[in-house]
């Protein structure tokens, strides 16, 4: 049996693409999410080791400038340069029309720490004094501060993951690195992230929601950035092993395996015969079970005679982020370092999860596309990439599974003195 290939060097010429010439028109709605497209190319550069040596110092240099003029003065960072008017003409009152975001400023703080900066131009009080604000009193977080400092947003654990990640990367690692500075309550944003645990095991964006493999991956993220960033902080039960909700999160995460794909359809068998063609068919008396009459206990002692499928006849299988759905590239990340951090990932078919990525979701140009025959996408393509890194893809770096970076990027990260 023939390997699939990573094919690198159309990998690297696509991010490239990406980096250096105008993206395609289909990201014209994304213009004011420039700071999380910036992430997923210069990561993907980085995670295929060649960002030093693709791009030049000045260009670096430029892309960090451009970092830190989408920075606000009162704290945080905007997604794109579009908003700002000008610190001379910002006033309390026209503030909330170009507010800080909390996904930028992850993303901005991350993206830094790729390009090597030491983030010593981040407003870090002013960031850290604006963070608490965007807190509501169930404990979660919002996206930004509109008018008189409302916090507008969903209670979304997107906005949790992103808001504990940057009160790690400023605060560092004991959570105390800026001591007169006010924190955000850790407690109330533990139980709210517990709270939206659903009772499948799965964890949901909010309580009382449907499971999702992108808001449980936020979750467990939180609970991690604050564990590494809190001193004598409790452990969550559901992040701790042996307690009834990691064991069911592990068992939700390990089931959004599966060999249903995106893009494929099901056909006839080959030589099946349309049994319904011709108006002089003989009908034949219909069953209990053809009617649905067949009452539930006769269906539940029927499964017990069923043969499963095989494990070897399966060539591939993806992940899908809800039960009941198809497989997607993206949800190899999602559900995939999620049991990274959980300590749980061998509890996943590696192997055909790889084969699913290089034979059905890699393009031929390069990247990867959300499902078969897709094209590429940038978010695709770097869960992907990022995907293949956590199982030890030949030629890619090493990738943290909470900060989506490359241990170098880490590393660069605990160097930095104030951190420490």
């Amino acid at each position: 049996m023939v390997e699939p290939i990573f094919n690198t060097e159309r990998h690297v010429k696509y991010y490239l693409r990406c980096l250096k010439t105008f993206l395609p028109s289909a990201y014209i709605s994304n213009d004011s999410n420039r700071m999380l497209l910036a992430y997923l190319t210069l990561g993907g550069l980085d995670v295929l080791g060649v960002l030093q040596s693709k791009t030049t110092p000045e260009e670096r240099q430029g892309y960090i400038d451009w970092l830190y003029h989408c920075q606000v003065p009162t704290g945080g960072f905007r997604g794109f340069s579009g908003t700002n008017f000008g610190d001379e003409r910002r006033t309390a009152d026209n503030e909330a029309w170009d507010p800080a975001n909390v996904p930028a400023t992850f993303f901005a703080l991350v993206n830094l720490l790729i390009l090597g900066d030491d983030l010593s131009r981040v407003k870090r009080r002013e960031c850290l004094e604006w963070l608490p604000k965007l807190q509501r009193e169930d404990g979660s977080f919002g996206e930004v501060l509109g008018p008189n400092g409302t916090v507008e947003g969903d209670r979304d654990l997107r906005y949790c993951c992103c808001a504990s990640g940057t009160r790690y990367l400023l605060r560092g690692r004991t959570g105390k690195s800026v001591e007169d500075v006010p924190d955000i309550d850790v407690s109330k944003l533990i139980s709210f992230i517990e709270a939206c645990q659903s009772y499948d095991g799965g964890i949901a964006e909010s309580p009382f929601r449907e499971s999702h493999s992108g808001h449980t991956y936020c979750a467990v993220g939180s609970l991690l950035f604050l564990r590494q960033g809190t001193d004598n902080i409790e452990p969550a039960q559901l992040v701790s092993p042996g307690s009834a909700k990691f064991e069911a999160l592990v068992g939700w995460l390990a089931s959004r395996q599966t060999d249903k794909l995106l893009g494929e359809e099901e056909g006839e068998e080959e030589g099946e015969e349309d049994e319904t063609e011709g108006d002089n068919q003989e009908v034949s008396p219909a069953t209990e079970a053809e009617t649905g009459t067949e009452s539930v206990d006769d269906l539940i002692r029927g499964l017990s005679g069923m043969t499963p499928i095989a494990g070897d006849t399966i060539s591939c299988a993806g992940f899908n982020g809800r039960c009941n759905k198809l497989a997607d590239t993206c949800y190899s990340f999602w559900n995939g370092a999620a049991l990274l951090m959980l300590d749980r990932y061998s509890v996943i078919d590696d192997a055909r999860n790889r084969k699913y990525l290089l034979e059905k979701t890699q393009h031929l140009v390069g990247g990867f596309g959300k499902g078969v025959g897709d094209p590429p996408d940038l978010l695709h393509s770097y869960f992907g990439l990022v995907s293949l890194a956590f199982q030890g893809e030949a030629g890619l770096a090493e990738v943290d599974p909470a900060l989506v970076a490359t241990k170098r990027t880490v590393q660069h990260l605990h160097s930095l003195p104030w951190w420490s």
